[in-house]
C-alpha cells in the first residue's frame, strides 16, 4: 500500500511516500527550484518520490495533504472578527487569495495532481490531516518506540500552536492543545523580527546569539508578555503583538517595553539585541520543560517524541534532555513544515487506514530520503559543466579529503542520498577541520557569506562522542546541544573574561574552537557508520591522521541558497564560493585545476534569508 504525503502554499513545500508503512523518500520542493523555503506545490520532490519507487502517481492508493484548509480559514475569519475594526488592511490583503485559491484548496490540489499524473489514471482519493496530528506522526511512527508521549509546538496550524498526544502502536491521538493567538513559536518570531531578522527563516540565528548575550529581560518577559502556568500552559498578552490584525509581528507598546523600534536587516547587531535574544531562548527553555515535566507527570511514559518548528531548538532539546524527565527522546529532523508532507503520509497509512507499523527500529533511515546519483552520471554532469576532475576509488577518496581537511582547507562534500529536514547531515555538507582557531570566521565570510557571529555544528564519531561532549546517546539529527567537555575545554585570561558579545568570538575555547560557542556549547552530531559508512570513514580517517573524531558540519550552500540539490549545484557553489576542494561521488576536483572563466559571484546571487 503506497500512502503520498504533500506540504504546499504556506513556506516549505515538500512530498514524502511511504509503501506498507516504510518510508520509501521525501524531499522538500526548494532543492528542485532552487528557491529558498519554497511554497508552491511541491511538482518537482513529488516526481523524485514516485521515480525514486518506479511507479506513477496510478500506483498511489491515496494521496494525503498535511492540514485542514477549512479550519484555517474559520481562524482567519473568528481572528478578524475578534479584532474589527483592527487589522482590515491585512484583511484585505489575505481574503482574495482564500477566495481564489486556498478556500478551494482540494480542487487546486487534484488540478495539480492530475497534471503531474503523466498515466492520466490517478484515482483521485485526496484527503486531509490536520496539522498538528501531521507533525504528531511524523515524529512518533519513525520513532523507535512502541509508545510514547508527542509535544508538537510552532508558530500556528489550524488552530493549535501547541498540542499533546499518546501513540501506542499504530494509533495516536491528540488530548490536549493550545491555540491561536497564544503561541511559543509566535513568541520567538516575534523577537526575530524585532531582532532584524526574517520570520519563518531567522529564528534559528536568534538561538545562535542568544549565548553571546546576558538573560537581563527574563522577568520582563514573563511579567509582561507571556503568563505560564506550572504545568506548561500560557497565554500572550497580545497587547504588545500585532500578528492578529497587521502586517508585523509587534508594536509600539513592546517597542517601549525593550527600549526602542525594532532593529532593520542592515544595521548593527548591539550587546542589547544579543541580551534580548538570550533572554528570549532562557524563556522559551523554562516554558518547554514545564510542558514536557507536566506531561510526564501526567501521563506516566517515560519515551518523548518531538515535532514542530519549535523542536528545530536544539538548545532547548539539550535542556530537556538533561532535565531527565524523559528517559529516551526522539526528534523528526525534518521537525517545520516540511515534514508535515511525511506526517500526513504517515496518519494516511496508520490512521486513516488502520494499517500496522512496520517492524523495525527507527524509520528515518538517517533522514538520508532524498535524491542519489549513480557515478557514471554524476562524471556527465561534470564534464557538461566544465568541471576538471579526477575519480578515485573510495579509498583514495577518503585519504584525499581527509589529508585536505588536516591541512586546513575547506571541502565540499556531496555524497549518497540527500538529506530530508533543514540539516546537512554528511551528504550535502561543506567539511572543515574543528582545531583551526580560524575556520569558524573563514567559512562564515568567504565561504558561506553569512552573519559572523553564526556557530557551525561539530559532526563525531558515535563511539567517541562521550570522549569530546556531553553526552554519551545517539544525535544524529544535529538536534541536541551538549558542552564541550571540561578536560577539551581552554581557560579563559582575566582579559578574555572581560570580553562581550562577539568579541568572545575569536578567542578559543578548547581544542575544537571552530564548532565551540561561546558558552562552550556545540550542536552534535554523531555519526554512525550502519546509516553513513562513507562519512564515518572520513572522520575515521581523519581521526587517524590528526587524532581528532571531529569534523565542522555545515550544510553545502550559502546565505539565502536551498542546500545543493545536484552535481551541477555543487559545482556552481564550489566556483562561487572560497571553497578548496570538492567530492561529488568519487570525483575528486581541486579549484586551482578549474577553469578560472567558470568562477561566479555567489556572494550577492541569493536573496538574503
Amino acid at each position: 500500500m503506497r500512502i503520498l504525503g504533500i506540504s504546499a502554499y504556506y513556506h516549505d513545500s515538500a512530498a514524502a511516500l511511504v509503501e506498507d508503512g516504510v518510508i520509501v523518500a521525501a524531499a522538500q520542493e526548494e532543492r528542485f527550484s532552487r528557491k529558498k523555503h519554497d511554497a508552491r506545490f511541491p511538482v518537482n520532490a513529488l516526481a523524485y518520490c514516485l521515480g525514486e519507487a518506479g511507479i506513477t502517481l496510478a500506483d498511489i492508493d491515496r494521496v494525503v495533504f498535511y492540514d485542514k484548509p477549512f479550519l484555517k480559514f474559520e481562524r482567519l475569519l473568528e481572528t478578524y472578527l475578534a479584532f474589527v475594526p483592527r487589522g482590515f488592511k491585512s484583511f484585505r490583503m489575505s481574503i482574495p487569495l482564500w477566495l481564489r485559491e486556498k478556500l478551494f484548496l482540494k480542487d487546486l490540489l487534484s488540478t495539480a495532481l492530475k497534471k503531474a499524473d503523466t498515466s492520466g489514471r490517478w484515482n483521485g482519493e485526496l484527503l486531509f490531516s490536520e496539522h498538528h496530528l501531521s507533525h504528531a506522526a511524523s515524529a512518533y511512527f519513525p520513532s523507535p518506540y512502541d509508545e510514547a508521549v508527542v509535544l508538537t509546538m510552532d508558530g500556528v496550524g489550524e488552530w493549535a500552536t501547541t498540542s499533546a498526544a499518546i501513540g501506542r502502536g499504530n494509533k495516536l491521538e491528540v488530548f490536549k492543545e493550545i491555540h491561536f493567538p497564544h503561541s511559543l513559536g509566535l513568541l520567538y518570531s516575534a523577537f526575530t523580527y524585532y531582532t532584524g531578522f526574517k520570520v519563518n527563516s531567522g529564528e534559528y540565528k536568534v538561538m545562535g546569539l542568544a549565548p553571546y548575550g546576558e538573560p537581563k529581560y527574563v522577568d520582563k518577559i514573563f511579567k509582561h508578555l507571556i503568563d505560564v502556568k506550572d504545568d506548561g500552559s500560557f497565554r500572550l498578552d497580545l497587547s504588545y503583538f500585532d500578528y492578529c490584525t497587521g502586517l508585523t509581528m509587534t508594536n509600539a507598546k513592546f517597542d517601549a517595553l525593550f527600549g526602542g523600534p525594532p532593529r532593520k536587516a542592515d544595521e548593527q547587531l548591539t550587546q542589547h539585541h544579543m541580551d534580548l535574544a538570550a533572554s528570549l531562548q532562557a524563556a522559551t527553555e523554562e516554558v518547554v520543560l514545564k510542558l514536557t515535566r507536566s506531561l510526564r507527570k501526567e501521563t506516566g511514559i517515560d519515551k518523548l517524541c518531538l515535532a514542530g518548528g519549535v523542536a528545530l531548538n536544539c538548545v532547548a532539546n539539550g535542556k530537556v534532555l538533561r532535565d531527565g524527565a524523559f528517559e529516551h527522546i526522539y526528534i523528526q529532523p525534518a521537525a517545520g513544515d516540511a515534514g508535515g508532507a511525511l506526517g500526513a503520509a504517515l496518519v494516511g497509512y496508520h490512521l486513516q487506514m488502520d494499517q500496522p507499523r512496520p517492524s523495525r527500529g527507527e524509520g528515518m533511515r538517517g533522514s538520508y530520503l532524498g535524491p542519489n546519483f549513480a557515478q557514471a552520471d554524476i562524471e556527465s554532469r561534470l564534464r557538461a559543466a566544465g568541471a576538471k576532475f579526477e575519480s578515485l576509488d573510495d579509498g583514495a577518496l577518503v585519504a584525499a579529503c581527509a589529508g585536505d581537511l588536516s591541512e586546513g582547507k575547506a571541502l565540499g562534500w556531496f555524497q549518497g542520498r540527500m538529506e530530508f529536514g533543514p540539516r546537512a547531515l554528511g551528504n550535502r555538507s561543506i567539511i572543515g577541520d574543528p582545531r583551526s582557531p580560524t575556520m569558524q570566521k573563514t567559512l562564515n565570510l568567504k565561504v558561506k557569506y553569512r552573519e559572523s557571529f553564526r556557530p557551525f555544528a561539530p559532526s563525531v564519531l558515535r563511539e567517541r562522542v562521550a570522549d569530546w561532549f556531553e553526552i554519551d546517546g545517539d544525535s544524529p539529527y544535529m538536534l541536541l546541544v551538549a558542552d564541550v567537555v571540561k578536560s577539551r575545554r581552554r581557560a579563559m585570561t582575566d582579559d578574555e573574561q572581560q570580553l562581550f558579545g562577539i568579541d568572545k568570538l575569536n578567542v578559543p575555547r578548547s581544542d575544537i574552537p571552530a564548532v565551540t560557542h561561546v558558552d562552550y556549547s556545540a550542536r552534535i552530531q554523531t555519526v554512525h557508520q550502519e546509516t553513513n559508512p562513507r562519512y564515518h570513514a572520513l572522520l575515521s580517517a581523519f581521526e587517524k591522521q590528526t587524532g581528532c573524531p571531529v569534523l565542522v558540519n555545515t550544510s553545502f550552500n550559502v546565505r539565502g541558497e536551498p542546500i545543493v540539490g545536484t552535481p551541477e549545484d555543487a559545482f556552481r557553489c564550489f566556483m562561487g564560493t572560497e571553497l578548496d576542494v570538492l567530492a561529488v561521488g568519487n570525483c575528486y576536483l581541486r579549484k586551482e585545476h578549474q577553469n578560472p572563466a567558470l568562477k561566479q559571484n555567489y556572494e550577492t546571487a541569493f536573496e538574503l534569508d
